[in-house]
């Protein structure tokens, strides 16, 4: 992605976070970044191609992230931990876009559903991990499509936590207590 591109994108990550995206225009993202209108529709076509551009870009960084990581581990409750650390540093590095991502999970926009079915999609890959994890007797028996949506759950508690700390956030801190709290009480006895 070039310079003006990744400009354009980040700035409509910002607008569409803090404003939303029905209230965030063309001309203020042009402002913003301090382009013309022809510059930007010519790496993009529209605000919506923008808006899919960055859900698309960001949803493959996190599943990317998840694949690489849990990878690694043959227990099922390190594949739990490894997921519950990328999520908590993709809300310290990307907050703008969990906060599209969770913003736009509700209506029956394109963009909305959208946004669900990338959500989903990801919560599918962690009942994927717990199922397996059951199955192996490394994780307690439950619902896991239950356990998964717990897990991604993190994700906003996490940024309700960030909120309440006044923005601050130490990724290994949150990390021991929602695995103590959470991640452990997973474990197979």
């Amino acid at each position: 992605m070039n310079k003006t591109k990744r400009k354009i994108f980040e700035t409509s990550m910002k607008l569409f976070a803090e404003k939303g995206y029905e209230a965030t225009s063309i001309e203020e993202i042009t402002a913003t970044v301090g382009v013309a209108k022809g510059t930007l529709y010519y790496h993009f076509s529209s605000k919506e191609e923008i808006f899919n551009f960055l859900i698309e870009e960001g949803i493959k960084l996190l599943q990317n992230s998840i694949d690489i990581k849990t990878a690694k581990f043959p227990n099922y409750i390190d594949k739990i931990k490894a997921i519950v650390l990328i999520q908590i540093k993709i809300i310290v590095k990307y907050e703008d876009l969990i906060t599209i991502l969770l913003s736009q999970f509700w209506g029956t926009e394109a963009r909305n559903q959208k946004c669900k079915k990338h959500v989903l999609e990801y919560i599918d890959k962690i009942e994927k991990i717990v199922a397996e994890g059951i199955e192996k007797g490394q994780i307690k028996k439950g619902n896991p499509k239950a356990i998964a949506s717990e897990i991604y759950g993190l994700i906003c508690s996490g940024l309700v936590y960030k909120i309440r700390n006044k923005g601050e956030i130490n990724v290994n801190t949150l990390y021991k207590e929602f695995e103590s709290t959470v991640v452990e009480s997973l474990r197979a006895k």
